[in-house]
């Protein structure tokens, strides 16, 4: 499976008096390694990045060790699930060389901000988001 990986700073402000990220924020990891992935696939400029968005419909995370604030980087690992019409599912998992503190899955739809309603998944993003594809 092809994945795209994010080598996510963690921020001393994740941390709770506990030294454990707080488990609010892993949705906030998908996010900016899922925006970062996202980045060679959407128009450069405001207008056509409102026409051509993706917005969440639904998370599931499934939270497996506590993270602990440190130094290094952690990895977030995104890859496509799913694909068609305008629906796309993407899998996640938040790990280093040793453990997976979490994995998650996000269902989203492809939508023109301007006009309010779902759109279909263009030729351009389906061949962009087949380089991470699961099968």
């Amino acid at each position: 499976m092809n994945t795209y990986t994010y080598p996510l700073p963690l921020r001393w402000a994740d941390a709770d008096a506990y030294g454990h990220v707080n488990n609010s924020l892993f949705l906030t990891y998908l996010e900016e390694a899922r925006t970062r992935m996202f980045q060679d696939m959407l128009p450069a400029d405001e207008a056509g990045r409102r026409q051509r968005a993706f917005v969440v419909s639904q998370s599931v995370v499934d939270y497996r060790a506590p993270l602990t604030y440190r130094e290094e980087p952690v990895d977030v690992e995104v890859w496509v699930v799913s694909c068609r019409g305008a629906r796309l599912e993407l899998g996640y998992a938040i790990r280093d060389a040793e453990r997976t503190y979490a994995e998650a899955v996000t269902k989203m739809a492809a939508y023109d901000l301007d006009t309010g309603r779902p759109r279909r998944i263009s030729e351009a993003e389906l061949e962009f988001l087949a380089r991470y594809t699961e099968s």
